[in-house]
């Protein structure tokens, strides 16, 4: 093995104990005013309860208070909405978390835009988006999982500026705002997708690489610049007869040929994934912060 780990879970542990710590002195220095994340969980999809059940016992971990709102699959639009204008309204609530995927009769966009601003934890209002797209503007949250990426990068010394990053994958929760943040720290940035012609040339002049298609070690060592530094936000089920479930969880990118090949990569699971609720956690701290200031 060549390639230096990047350590998710260490890192992951050591922003949650960051955020533990500044809610105690939040609470010390403020008579016990405590962050406060809601959840609103729409159907009973087992991924989605499992992901949510994860951000609960990590706000009791951080000391944060959490709320969790699950709703019947068959909800209207109407009623996720209200449920938003109501947990918008509540003081104890600063961050509010909508599970996605929602069922097929309610509109994402419309429920995300109804998110108050400052309560947008999850960081995918299109007002922090585009704050996030336009340079000399900064968004109240950015999405927890692109900012996850670049905190491994930031521990891992990774330099971004003036490096080439090619990010695979241009999705509105991943790929898109990697590209943004990527671009604000003077990186030059490519975005592959599935119409991208020659893939290989562009991972071959890549001294960054993000995989974030959702597709099981598609991305080989033979593809990649040698020495080049791999954020890998895939995860995938693949058959695996030797596990006791059947299977095992793998990267978009195939670790055995790129560790051999990257300087620097995120190993799948214990990558990526603890740091997304990590940074949700910050941001929950966040919102907090800015309803404290303005009461």
């Amino acid at each position: 093995m060549s390639a230096t780990l990047i350590d998710g879970k260490e890192i992951g542990k050591k922003v949650r104990g960051e955020v533990r710590d500044a809610v105690a002195k939040m609470k010390a220095d403020n008579d016990g005013y405590t962050p406060g994340l809601a959840t609103v969980l729409v159907g009973d999809d087992v991924a989605s309860s499992t992901y949510v059940r994860m951000k609960h016992r990590a706000c009791k971990a951080a000391g944060i208070n959490s709320y969790g709102h699950i709703m019947p699959a068959n909800s209207t639009q109407e009623e996720v909405l209200a449920m938003v204008a109501k947990l918008n309204a509540d003081p104890d609530v600063h961050g509010i978390l909508v599970q996605l995927p929602l069922p097929d009769q309610v509109d994402e966009e419309t429920i995300l835009s109804a998110i108050d601003l400052e309560k947008d934890v999850d960081g995918f209002h299109p007002v922090n988006i585009g704050r996030l797209a336009m340079k000399d503007r900064d968004p109240l949250f950015v999405p927890c999982t692109p900012a996850g990426c670049m905190r491994l990068l930031e521990e891992a010394g990774i330099e971004t500026s003036g490096a080439e990053a090619v990010i695979v994958g241009r999705s509105n929760i991943v790929g898109l705002p990697m590209a943004m943040l990527l671009q604000k720290a003077n990186a030059t940035v490519t975005v592959c997708h599935s119409r991208t012609k020659d893939l290989d040339a562009h991972l071959k002049r890549a001294d960054i690489v993000v995989a974030a298609i959702g597709w099981a070690e598609m991305i080989k060592g033979a593809s990649l610049k040698p020495g080049c530094t791999v954020i890998d936000v895939g995860i995938n089920r693949k058959d695996d007869e030797t596990r006791k479930r059947g299977y095992r969880l793998v990267g978009d990118v195939e670790f055995d040929s790129a560790v051999e090949v990257s300087g620097a990569i995120t190993p799948v699971p214990g990558g990526v994934g603890p740091m997304t609720i990590a940074m949700l956690m910050q941001n929950t701290f966040h919102a907090a912060e800015i309803a404290l200031a303005k009461k």
